[in-house]
């Protein structure tokens, strides 16, 4: 059987990074990459898209494909596709989640990051410190 996709927002503006902690669940108080679980017939980038309008009222392109992370949640299998997108419209409302905030790459680390973000913000990190690009700067994705 197939894991089932999520889908993961690396949203970048000014330099700095897109991040929301959860309000409940399993991992309830870590933080993520914002976005979702791809409904059946939905494309990554579709599910990524709508997922990110209904949980904070904004529109944002979807990127390219960062990382693929597999990971399970009691017994079920998953497999998180992180893309990079940028922001086009709309203002920030935490809609599902208990906190947001914008952060500079080199913070993901130090952030009680969900378990299948880890690898995510390790990619973003090291993908910004391969260009010296960090805080304040354009991210190399």
């Amino acid at each position: 059987m197939e894991p089932q996709a999520v889908v993961a927002a690396v949203i970048h503006r000014d330099g700095l990074i897109f991040v929301a902690r959860r309000s409940g669940g399993v991992h309830a108080g870590k933080w993520e990459f914002p976005g979702g679980k791809v409904e059946p017939g939905e494309s990554p980038e579709a599910a990524l898209r709508r997922e990110i309008d209904e949980e904070f009222g904004v529109t944002v392109a979807v990127g390219e494909l960062l990382l693929r992370v597999p990971f399970a949640v009691a017994g079920t299998e998953f497999v998180l596709l992180a893309h990079s997108a940028r922001h086009l419209a709309g203002e920030y409302r935490p809609v599902a989640h208990g906190a947001i905030d914008w952060v500079a790459p080199e913070r993901l680390a130090i952030l009680d990051l969900a378990p299948a973000d880890k690898p995510v913000a390790a990619e973003v990190i090291r993908r910004s410190e391969a260009t010296g690009r960090g805080s304040g700067g354009a991210m190399p994705f």
